[in-house]
């Protein structure tokens, strides 16, 4: 199965942004709001899905914080996680669930490379087999890390707010929702997921996503 559109420049992220402009007013009003959306890819590989670990169920901010005090403590790479004492790593904010996940991501001596080549959903197979990892994790790391066009996070509570308010939703729509959804928005749901958070951003005024 290819593994179709990969998003590189922010040519891209504008002609993504044009298709959902077009398909669908509630988008193009988003946009409008908003402005150029932001590309959002980063390297990919071990430090990218540490770091998607230590952004789960914590702010944007405290991630941040977090990570920043893992890099400079040098706790970015698989055989320092691996070497580091349980101490090392909560002092540097990983809570006991997180210095198990962390250690589990090291301990999984993924093929990154390899992750480059598979179809969205089999990115998503071999990530969630890891423990600490979760569908949302994973989907984040294909669109960020991978570039993949067309896929979304329908977890995010972020994405699922700025849903209901772009929409007009009575409530915050769930996963499985969110994910019928975003059907309409094939083949560029990576992009409206950017439309979404940075259209939370500005109905919120704080950030949905690192």
């Amino acid at each position: 199965m290819p593994v179709g559109r990969i998003i590189e420049t922010p040519d891209c992220v504008a002609e993504g942004a044009a298709w959902l402009a077009g398909t669908c007013p509630r988008m193009a009003y988003a946009m409008g709001q908003t402005g150029p959306l932001p590309l959002r890819r980063q390297p990919d590989g071990f430090a990218q899905l540490l770091s998607a670990i230590v952004s789960q169920q914590v702010s944007v901010a405290s991630a941040n914080a977090i990570w920043k005090k893992m890099q400079a403590a040098r706790l970015t790479g698989p055989r320092k996680i691996l070497w580091a004492t349980d101490d090392d790593l909560r002092a540097v904010g990983l809570s006991r669930q997180k210095i198990r996940y962390a250690r589990a991501l090291a301990e999984a001596r993924i093929d990154y490379k390899a992750l480059r080549d598979l179809p969205d959903a089999g990115v998503v197979e071999v990530l969630t087999q890891v423990p600490g990892i979760g569908v949302w994790t994973a989907e984040i790391y294909a669109m960020f890390s991978l570039g993949r066009a067309d896929v979304i996070a329908p977890g995010d509570l972020a994405l699922q707010e700025a849903a209901r308010i772009l929409y007009d939703l009575p409530e915050r729509p769930t996963d499985r929702q969110l994910r019928q959804m975003a059907e309409a928005w094939s083949p560029w749901r990576s992009v409206a997921a950017r439309v979404l958070w940075a259209y939370y951003r500005v109905a919120k005024q704080r950030e949905g996503i690192r």
